[in-house]
Parts: structure tokens; C-alpha cells; sequence
């Protein structure tokens, strides 16, 4: 590894900005092959001080609320699109001055702030409707948009009867952490049921969900997909992927505070699951560790657990050659996206500081964090 981790203060977020560059301009092949717009999903990375460089190759942003929305719009200062399942009063006025495209969740959304929209005089405002294809291939219920009962998107059955007068695009959203055999099935059921319905449409947004920069990722038949929509009914298509773009770029790096045995060895980490990075627990899933195995494969297996109070802060067992020593460093992979944007500060627990790394620059700490955030969180 180019970065010498024994020099990182902990806990610590790691982004290698090179592995970032080489996503974007795997983002940009997708772009330049098909003309479809590529834009940052706040929600999976927010990592502001890296969205000028993400705006060299990107055509902007996709926000879930106001407070998203105004930090790409200041912080990328291209284009940016927003989706909520509903919006309040009080934040729509300060959507509309910032926003070029505003997606809404149902007919009454849309009915309700159409004349606010068509009110603003300076520049025109595209707004589209979220769609819920009623089909997923996600195995994740907390994370699949299109479960019955789901309240993401408006089904086919609502369209009767409705005017789609004014509105000029359709989202969708229906995958998580895939490979374009999915979308490719996920587009022939949007195709079937909403054709009439896109044929009125300038522009169709994929949603998010694809996991474009791994590397047994199909990206032409990604195109594929892309290009016959767009072939098909002459409009502009749009993905908003989060993950795709820092995906196994950024490490979290973490010390041992302690070890001890309860019918096993564990270790106490200055890193904590529930705190640091939520998605260990909700997904569920074990992030890897360098120069660890999986228990069993090497000669010492450990427990790895945070220092919160919670008895299921708990982030999994691995093994090492060597046994674990209080002082010693742990680094876990693929900390990018779902981490910053998620972390908390459950128990006072420290939030990690954010760096980047490059080789031209070498590591440069762009936060810290320390009590004042923890306290101005609270009242």
C-alpha cells in the first residue's frame, strides 16, 4: 500500500483521491459512449472537498433534502437534481432557488407545488415523477424502493386518468449494489409497463443502485441498456450512482485499545460499528481488513468490536498471523461511501477525522472533529 497507515491519527477516514480519479473516468467512458449524465448521489458521498474534482468529469448532483441540495449547489455549482418521497413548505422556496431538476413522489406532490414551480420567472425548472416498476432483485427488504407497500414512487395503476401535462421526466429506482444484468431486466419491465408514459418524457433518470467501478462490472451492457432507451423514445438518460464513485476508495483506519477473552479473543477498537459505520449492522455485511482473514484462516482470531455501549457494536471476527497488541493499527476497506454521510455520535463516541491521500500530495487531513461537534448536535 502506497499510504503508511502508522502515520494516520485515529479513528480516520482515508480517501485515496487517485482510486477516486480512475472511478470518474470510468464514469466518464459510460458518458461519452452513450451521452447519458452521470451525477453524485449525495447520499452515498458527500465529501465536499473532492467535488470540484468530481464536477470535472460529473454533471452534477442528486440531493434527498434541502440541506444535500444546497451543498452540492455550493460546493459542485452544476447541475442539481432532488427526489424526496414528500417536501415541506418551509424548505421549497430555498429547492426552487437552487435546483434545476425536482423529481416528486406522486401526482398530489406534483399538483400541490406545480404553480409554485411555474412561478419562477428567471429559468425554466425541469420536474419529473419518481415511477415504482413494482419489481426489484434486491434480497435486502430495508433496502428495496419497490416491496409491496412501498411508499417510493407512484405504480402504474395511478396513471389512469392523470395528466402528465407539465412534466417532462420519469426516475426510478430499484437497485442496490448490482451489476447491469439487473438494470437490463429492471429497464424491459419499466419499458413494458410505462411506454405510453415515456413517450410524453424529455429525460429518464435510472435512479442509483449501480455498482459501476467494480471490477467484474458489465459496462457494456450497461450501454446497452442505456442506448436503447434512449434510441427508443429520443430522450436524455440520467443515473445518480453514490456508491459507484467512491467505491474502494477510502479506508477507516482504527487502534487497538484493549484485548481480552470471553470464550473467545476479542479486541476493543477506537472504531465502532454502530457509530462509524452504520451500514456494518443495517446491511448486514463484514468489511475486509487488510492483512486479516477470515476466522480460522491465519493463527489468531479475533473479535472486533468498538468501544461504544452497545452490545452489538460489534463489526466481525477476523484472523492475523500475530496477535493483536494494544497501540496497533486496523484498517478497514471500502470506507468511503455510507460511512461519513451516516456516522453519529452515539455515546459521545469521537468521529473519525476525514484525510486525502495522493501520491503527488501524500496525506493531507482535511477534519477534525473533537466535543463542539458532538455538543452542537444536541441542546
Amino acid at each position: 500500500m502506497p499510504i503508511d497507515f502508522t502515520k494516520v491519527p485515529t479513528p480516520c477516514y482515508v480517501v485515496d483521491q487517485d482510486l477516486l480519479i480512475k472511478n470518474l473516468e470510468i464514469l466518464d467512458y459510460v458518458q461519452r459512449q452513450t451521452g447519458c449524465q452521470i451525477l453524485l448521489a449525495l447520499k452515498g458521498f458527500s465529501m465536499f472537498s473532492v467535488m470540484p474534482l468530481i464536477g470535472q468529469y460529473l454533471h452534477g448532483i442528486t440531493a434527498s433534502s434541502l440541506h444535500e441540495a444546497r451543498l452540492g449547489y455550493e460546493e459542485m455549482g452544476k447541475q442539481v437534481h432532488i427526489y424526496s418521497p414528500a417536501y415541506n413548505d418551509k424548505d421549497f422556496e430555498d429547492i426552487l432557488r437552487i435546483s434545476d431538476h425536482i423529481v416528486f413522489n406522486s401526482f398530489s406532490q406534483w399538483e400541490k407545488y406545480r404553480p409554485q414551480v411555474e412561478a419562477v420567472a428567471n429559468r425554466h425548472i425541469s420536474c419529473g415523477l419518481r415511477i415504482n416498476p413494482e419489481y426489484s432483485e434486491i434480497s435486502t427488504p430495508i433496502y428495496d424502493p419497490c416491496y409491496t407497500g412501498s411508499r417510493l414512487g407512484t405504480t402504474l395503476e395511478h396513471f389512469a386518468g392523470r395528466s402528465l401535462d407539465g412534466l417532462e421526466g420519469l426516475h426510478f429506482h430499484a437497485m442496490c449494489e448490482q451489476n447491469s444484468d439487473t438494470l437490463e431486466r429492471i429497464v424491459q419491465v419499466v419499458d413494458e409497463k410505462f411506454e405510453p408514459y415515456i413517450r410524453q418524457m424529455k429525460w429518464i433518470n435510472f435512479g442509483g443502485g449501480h455498482h459501476i467501478t467494480r471490477p467484474d462490472y458489465d459496462i457494456e451492457r450497461l450501454i446497452k441498456s442505456i442506448k436503447f432507451i434512449q434510441d427508443k423514445y429520443n430522450v436524455q438518460v440520467y443515473l445518480e450512482p453514490g456508491e459507484a464513485i467512491a467505491l474502494n476508495t477510502g479506508y477507516l483506519v482504527s487502534e487497538v485499545l484493549d484485548t481480552l477473552t470471553n470464550n473467545m479473543e476479542l479486541a476493543i477498537l477506537d472504531t465502532s460499528a454502530a457509530c462509524h459505520m452504520p451500514d456494518v449492522l443495517e446491511m448486514p455485511y463484514r468489511p475486509e481488513v487488510i492483512g486479516a482473514g477470515k476466522p480460522g484462516e491465519k493463527a489468531y482470531t479475533y473479535r472486533l468490536g468498538g468501544p461504544s455501549c452497545l452490545a452489538g457494536d460489534i463489526i466481525g471476527d477476523y484472523s492475523f498471523d500475530q496477535p493483536l497488541k494494544p497501540g496497533e493499527k486496523i484498517v478497514f476497506c471500502d470506507m468511503a461511501h455510507y460511512t461519513m454521510v451516516k456516522n453519529n455520535t452515539f455515546n459521545g463516541v469521537q468521529l473519525p477525522s476525514i484525510a486525502l491521500y495522493s501520491e503527488e500530495n501524500g496525506l493531507k487531513i482535511i477534519r477534525e472533529f473533537g466535543y463542539e461537534d458532538f455538543r452542537n448536535r444536541l441542546s
